[in-house]
């Protein structure tokens, strides 16, 4: 008996509740503690709806532009750097990409161009009495201010927001007046940039075209090199002449006087021509024969002509080169001259062009955006939402109020739970006696009496906590004569039932604390006397 003592006092007095969480208990907690929620609730709705009075309102006035990238295909200027990036950098334009428009915003809502607004806005408040001293142009511009590009689009939103509902469009129409001249100020000064580089270019490059055009000529007259892009030959052999080159031998055939006359004019051709009718005649003479001596002199003489004129390009009015490497450097740089006059040529017809595009583009001087909403002040204010800060309200105090309502009924000590009241009694539950339905008593303690309590002589019947006397009294009499002519004895005193063969504990959920369960389970540990189980009434109309 000792040791199963010792046992017993070394355990816990009160059982930790299980880690799962009950919604049934957890919502009858909240409902036991309504009146808590409640309270708390409707005092934090009538916080907020005070405090939603005391907040001044809030007007709003907006406007809307479309921003036109300044140099997008359907610009002027966008058409004229559209080819030359580098043109356009050099000039200081900004090439349209997926960025600028970004840019544009950011320098919108710079102090650049919103600083006179920020200034009359100060001002206008400093004269209706407003202390404006700690006013800066960030926190104005951040509560006051929103600049906002719809995505997807270039539509950008101006929206601005004050209490002061007569300083609305006056302050819209400024943000509208102040955007169009910074647009036109930049927009002037892109415009003015670049015909300043142009005018500047074209200049350069008139000297520059003019000078190659000056050297290309004078490269051309001293070597005899027409500039038309046709081979030049001016060496006085025709041809003609080499196939008919005796006239008294009359050897002329209509063969040789239609190729003579299709190759008359070009070196190459010459020589084709002379080595056809070489092939001929050697054909039909010897080769002592004077004829074909001399087609052989006029071969050799035309391939030298050819060597040193690069094909009968170069006339060579005095001045002839030696070898045929010569005449081939001499090819070569009259093409290097010729493709620098032509390139300098080009460049200023395009400059040229360009130039004369900006001064359009100077005379047209159309805005990079539209307007596409003017400013216009909403007819209600858009704050305090009074609805919404009442309902937020609503919403903290039910959560507050449920917090406070378990915390409440947690520090109450009182047991609602069954899962509790199983692992705080001794034994097992025998039975729930529903309250409400005292007919259904008789049955219940029929079967207790011819089942755990059949053997008992006498029965102990031990209330817990607190039990309406009335109920008690009318559950021992329905215990009683289910039990018959067994003793029942009914104290909340061990001393009293210990002598009984039987002990029946009684609880009602809500009407017990946690310290009575941990002293009666002691005070039955000590005690010695076996526990047959606990009952347990039930107050409410559903089982928990």
């Amino acid at each position: 008996m000792t040791s199963k003592l010792s046992t017993n006092l070394v355990q816990p007095q009160i059982s930790p509740v299980g880690d799962e969480i009950d919604l049934r208990q957890f919502a009858s907690a909240l409902g036991r503690q309504k009146k808590l929620i409640a309270l708390i609730a409707g005092g934090s709705v009538l916080l907020s709806g005070w405090y939603a009075s005391t907040l001044q309102q809030v007007w709003q006035g907006q406007f809307q532009i479309v921003l036109e990238e300044q140099n997008s295909p359907k610009s002027g200027l966008g058409q004229l750097v559209a080819g030359k990036p580098g043109l356009a950098n050099i000039a200081g334009l900004r090439i349209g990409g997926g960025n600028q428009l970004m840019t544009e915003v950011k320098i919108l809502e710079s102090p650049s161009v919103l600083k006179p607004t920020y200034d009359f806005v100060k001002a206008s408040k400093a004269k209706a009495g407003e202390n404006t001293s700690s006013l800066s142009f960030r926190d104005w511009r951040d509560a006051n201010l929103k600049i906002e590009l719809l995505q997807g689009t270039s539509v950008l939103n101006i929206i601005y927001r004050d209490t002061d509902q007569k300083l609305i469009l006056p302050v819209v129409r400024k943000i509208s007046s102040d955007y169009q001249l910074y647009s036109g100020r930049d927009r002037s000064k892109s415009i003015t940039n670049s015909l300043a580089f142009i005018r500047e270019q074209v200049e350069r490059f008139r000297k520059r075209a003019a000078e190659s055009s000056r050297a290309l000529d004078s490269f051309s007259i001293t070597y005899g090199i027409s500039t038309s892009g046709e081979s030049v030959s001016s060496s006085g052999i025709d041809a003609s002449n080499l196939v008919s080159y005796n006239s008294s031998s009359r050897l002329r055939t209509s063969t040789s006087q239609s190729n003579t006359q299709s190759f008359q004019g070009n070196a190459l051709g010459q020589l084709a021509a002379i080595n056809q009718e070489l092939i001929r005649r050697q054909q039909r003479f010897t080769s002592r024969d004077p004829g074909v001596l001399a087609l052989i002199r006029e071969r050799d003489a035309l391939r030298r002509y050819i060597e040193v004129t690069a094909g009968g390009s170069l006339t060579l009015p005095g001045l002839q080169p030696a070898t045929k490497e010569q005449a081939q450097e001499v090819i070569l740089q009259f093409k290097e001259l010729n493709r620098t006059a032509k390139r300098d040529a080009a460049t200023l017809d395009e400059l040229e062009s360009s130039l004369l595009a900006l001064q359009l583009e100077q005379a047209r001087q159309t805005e990079p955006w539209e307007l596409i909403s003017d400013p216009t002040l909403l007819d209600r204010p858009v704050a305090p939402r009074k609805k919404r800060i009442v309902t937020l309200g609503l919403l903290v105090g039910l959560v507050l109020g449920c917090g406070a309502g378990l915390i409440r009924d947690r520090r109450s000590g009182l047991v609602f739970s069954d899962n509790e009241l199983r692992s705080s009694l001794p034994g097992p539950m025998l039975d729930r006696l529903k309250l409400h339905q005292p007919d259904t008593w008789p049955l219940s303690f029929a079967l207790l009496a011819q089942g755990p309590l059949n053997q008992a002589k006498s029965v102990g019947l031990i209330p817990v906590g607190v039990i309406d006397n009335n109920r008690l009294n009318d559950l021992a009499k329905a215990l009683q004569m289910a039990l018959g002519q067994k003793t029942l004895v009914i104290s909340k005193e061990l001393v009293q039932t210990r002598s009984c063969d039987s002990q029946i504990l009684l609880v009602q959920a809500g009407n017990c604390s946690r310290s009575e369960l941990a002293q009666i389970k002691q005070s039955l540990t000590l005690q010695g006397t076996p526990v047959v189980g606990w009952l347990l009434i039930d107050s409410t109309t559903e089982a928990l």
